[in-house]
């Protein structure tokens, strides 16, 4: 039987190096992008910027000309930002969305005509439990994980009759380098948000760094692979943040911004 291809965005570090080293030890054979040229043992390396349509379009005609298919699409690539909503630039956030919600589109519209001439495929998108609640100073990466989360939605009814299964796994925080390439608004020290942003932003570090080793997602997305009938939602992290998008359900919204504001110690 002959490998099962999948393609992989983000592959360079991190969620994405894991999930490839899980899949490559599993026997799949995985074409892993990044936006800049690096070599790898553990995945075949191609360089893609989801920002440019050119190298969406290359990188996929190199798979189907070298394999005749795509079996899997993992979009995993992504950029964090900071900042409060009233002074994050319009352009940091048009950057964020064009890297986590635009070009993730365009890559699943060009991967799915050969998917349905399968009539086969897998697409996973890797949102984040983030997406389930406006972060306070994290509003932008909510909005764009959960624009991902709702597309993801649409289009598993919509591709369902083809043959192709999409699942939507949010992860918590992981121990990875996300911080290093964050997007950071550069707030002032007369902002009226300046106290309350710089004490957010020690404690989503340290939650990073408190986080569940990259591993855990790597095992989980192949498990979802292999499983005979996956789930359109998987929730991956400790259990405070998996409780998250029962307690954004259940709890009444003010209540709940009540929580948020006290746990990130913001002042009233």
């Amino acid at each position: 039987m002959s490998k099962k291809i999948v393609l992989l965005t983000g592959a360079s570090g991190g969620l994405g190096t894991a999930i490839a080293q899980h899949l490559d030890k599993n026997k799949y054979k995985v074409y892993g992008t990044s936006r800049k040229k690096i070599e790898s043992d553990i995945f075949i390396p191609l360089q893609m910027d989801l920002t440019d349509s050119d190298s969406i379009q290359k990188a996929i005609h190199y798979i189907i000309n070298k394999e005749g298919k795509i079996d899997i699409l993992i979009n995993n690539a992504g950029i964090g930002i900071t900042g409060s909503t009233e002074e994050t630039r319009i352009e940091d956030v048009k950057k964020v969305f064009a890297v986590n919600f635009f070009g993730m589109m365009e890559l699943i519209q060009r991967v799915l005509p050969h998917m349905r001439r399968q009539k086969q495929g897998m697409i996973i998108n890797i949102s984040s439990i983030a997406g389930y609640t406006g972060l306070p100073f994290r509003g932008i990466y909510s909005a764009t994980k959960s624009a991902v989360m709702r597309m993801t939605e649409a289009l598993s009814a919509e591709t369902k009759s083809h043959g192709i299964t999409v699942v939507d796994v949010a992860p918590g925080d992981f121990k990875t380098k996300i911080a290093e390439g964050r997007i950071y608004t550069d707030l002032k020290p007369d902002s009226p948000y300046y106290e309350d942003y710089n004490r957010n932003l020690k404690m989503i570090d340290e939650e990073v760094e408190a986080g569940l080793e990259p591993e855990v997602l790597g095992k989980k997305i192949r498990k979802i692979i292999e499983g005979s009938h996956p789930k359109l939602r998987y929730n991956v992290g400790i259990f405070m943040q998996r409780l998250t998008p029962y307690l954004t359900a259940c709890l009444p919204g003010r209540f709940f911004e009540k929580l948020i504001r006290k746990h990130y110690k913001m002042k009233n």
